[in-house]
């Protein structure tokens, strides 16, 4: 991982100069020549990054749009980060020192956030692989603030962690090594874990998990972690849900080979709340949280669920299966409903849930839902956009509520044809009694091809959304 570190000189090979004006040029210390080449460059094209190559240094300067939101100009920001990061490997360059002339301090923050997560490569399984070079990002000392820069560095850090997990093949990890991974880690940092196996979880009864692991041969797990300090900002805990399908195969029904190519992704919302958890952990945040995280395979097997099987989830609630591909929501809800005895003050849930989440608004943002958390909600959105994980909000209607009433259960797991993204957080919605917000993150937690600072594989979304609300928690307080 590239680490953001202070200097307290200047002499690196490669800088990065981020500048707001054309009057800003003088300040860097070209010479004459390259001076003007730069202000031509802007006067031409402003939204260019202009290299400057001495042979011995190497300089990229680009310039930001002040009038822009702030939301905007940092997301410039981490792309150009992201750019500049690919020329600096291309280079062999092993270090860059940023600076921002006439700018503000965020500003550089971004550049560096950009770079970082671009830096991001999973080779694990490459015999011949080229690694890149650059591993380290400076600024000057006294530049930026020492917590800003180490709260960055952890939030980028749980975010790569958690691309890992999802790039993880399911021959290599399955919801056993899941569960001892997330375990060890969030101890590590001075968090606690506890892994139920399945015995467990029948004594639990928790039918939803039981039903989705029944064509498997792997066991399932449900992993509780906890970071709850001494005088935590909140009194009681906040609490994130993540769906943990290590692989799914649709079951009976079984998807076509085209969407089941990637479904290893299928516990991307695993990914983000546990290493959420030890985010927080490693940053001692004054924050009580805990993850809860079922997790298994979905397969065929001989006992594997079916289509027309009835079900009795953890809280008593029966449900007929009529997909058993629809087997994301029947875990959560085991889970949302154990969630209600530490009566938390909120539950998140993230969930790769639906093909029609993904299909309403693609990659570029999150499908979400709440109830009885409007307030919540908008604070959500509000740093989604800060940190450019956007949300967009589905009614939770109760009409909705009519298309998963089931003939002879009380509910059924799907809706029908109409509304699939709803219809699934309305089946969720009936295991909540607390303010819960609900992320369908099946767009943009795993993607085909790079975009900017977000790298082929898994992303892992919303990291940095959490770790901002929490922190911004933390700030209120």
């Amino acid at each position: 991982m590239t680490t953001l570190k202070f200097r307290n000189n200047d002499k690196v090979s490669a800088k990065v100069f981020i500048l707001e004006s054309a009057e800003d040029v003088d300040k860097i210390g070209l010479r004459k020549e390259e001076a003007d080449y730069v202000r031509k460059s802007y006067d031409d094209d402003k939204k260019k990054t202009v290299v400057i190559n001495r042979y011995t240094e190497c300089f990229h300067i680009f310039f930001i749009d002040s009038e822009e939101p702030e939301s905007k100009i940092m997301e410039q920001c981490r792309r150009k980060g992201a750019s500049i990061c690919k020329s600096l490997n291309a280079n062999k360059y092993e270090e860059v020192l940023i600076q921002n002339i006439g700018g503000k301090r965020c500003v550089k923050m971004g550049t560096a956030e950009g770079m970082m997560l671009a830096n991001y490569e999973f080779n694990k399984y490459k015999t011949d692989a080229k690694s890149n070079t650059l591993k380290t990002i400076y600024f000057l000392e006294g530049t930026a603030c020492n917590d800003c820069m180490e709260k960055l560095n952890i939030t980028v850090e749980a975010t790569l962690m958690a691309r890992d997990l999802v790039n993880e093949p399911v021959n290599h990890l399955n919801a056993q090594g899941l569960a001892e991974f997330i375990s060890e880690k969030v101890r590590s940092v001075g968090g606690e874990a506890e892994v139920f196996n399945k015995k467990k979880i029948e004594a639990l009864r928790m039918g939803g998990l039981l039903a989705v692991n029944a064509g498997s041969i792997d066991e399932p797990t449900f992993t509780i972690l906890e970071w709850k300090p001494e005088h935590p900002v909140n009194e009681k805990p906040i609490v994130l849900v993540g769906k943990g399908i290590v692989f799914d195969t649709g079951g009976y029904n079984l998807k076509s080979a085209t969407y089941m190519n990637d479904m290893k992704d299928d516990m991307s919302g695993a990914a983000t709340v546990a290493c959420t958890v030890y985010a927080v952990a490693k940053a001692k945040l004054p924050v009580h949280v805990i993850a809860l995280v079922p997790a298994t395979d979905n397969r065929l097997d001989g006992n594997a669920h079916v289509t027309g099987d009835v079900i009795t989830m953890y809280d008593g609630t029966t449900v007929e299966v009529l997909n058993t591909d629809a087997e994301g929501r029947l875990i959560l809800a085991d889970a949302l409903a154990y969630a209600k005895k530490y009566d938390p003050i909120m539950v998140f849930d993230f969930a790769t849930l639906t093909g029609a989440a993904s299909n309403a608004i693609g990659p570029v943002a999150t499908v979400a839902m709440e109830h009885n958390a409007e307030e919540i909600y908008k604070q959500l959105e509000t740093v989604g956009e800060r940190v450019y994980e956007r949300l967009v909000k589905f009614p939770m209607w109760e009409e909705y509520g009519e298309l998963i009433k089931s003939d002879i259960a009380d509910i059924k797991n799907i809706g029908g044809k109409f509304g699939g993204a709803i219809t699934a957080g309305k089946f969720l919605e009936h295991f909540t009694d607390y303010p819960w917000v609900h992320f369908d993150i099946a767009g943009p937690a795993y993607i085909e091809k790079p975009d900017h600072y977000k790298t082929a594989g898994g992303t892992g979304i919303h990291v940095r959304l959490l770790m901002r609300f929490l922190r911004d928690m933390v700030k209120k307080d």
